[in-house]
């Protein structure tokens, strides 16, 4: 069972849209602060390759997933570097697990399980959502990059980290 319901997400990301740059900037400090790795996870995405209108994409779904975090009533240990890297070998694992089955239907039943199995699914739904939309306008502008594979992955990992790790109620 998630710690993170549909509505601390639908929260989480009207908080989100109805803050100005400056209160980006603040929300960021106190993610540092507390979630220090989540922050650097996005920020590092320009070595990488990414300009900084995608950077500013991956930062709004850390803002949501911060705030999401945050409206739960949980708090979260601080994520480590050691954690955001078993959690993304494992995501790879899982991706690697489905393309190398050769029956279509079992690959698509793989990666239909580990949606269905996700401890937090209002995150991840929320994410895949922004990724759909996202990669939408980037095909129609015609400005898809080798990096945004980096991009997505990162945001997934954070809502995989988010999930992983253990929180309790204040």
């Amino acid at each position: 069972m998630g710690r993170i319901s549909v509505e601390h997400v639908s929260a989480a990301w009207r908080k989100v849209l109805a803050m100005e740059r400056s209160e980006k900037l603040s929300l960021a400090d106190e993610i540092y602060v507390k979630q220090p790795n989540l922050l650097a996870s996005c920020l590092v995405q320009t070595r990488l390759g990414a300009d900084e209108p995608t950077v500013e994409f991956l930062l709004d779904i850390l803002f949501v997933c911060y705030c999401a975090m945050t409206e739960s009533g949980y708090e979260w240990l601080p994520i480590t570097e050691a954690e955001q890297d078993r959690q993304l070998q494992r995501m790879v694992g899982a991706v690697r697990f489905s393309e190398e089955l050769e029956d279509p239907i079992a690959a698509d039943a793989a990666r239909a399980q580990y949606v269905t199995s996700h401890p937090e699914q209002p995150l991840l739904a929320f994410v895949m959502a922004q990724h759909a939309e996202w990669l939408r306008d980037l095909a129609s502008r015609n400005a898809e990059k080798e990096s945004d594979k980096f991009v997505m992955m990162a945001s997934i990992n954070l809502v995989n980290c988010i999930a992983h790790t253990q929180a309790r109620r204040p």
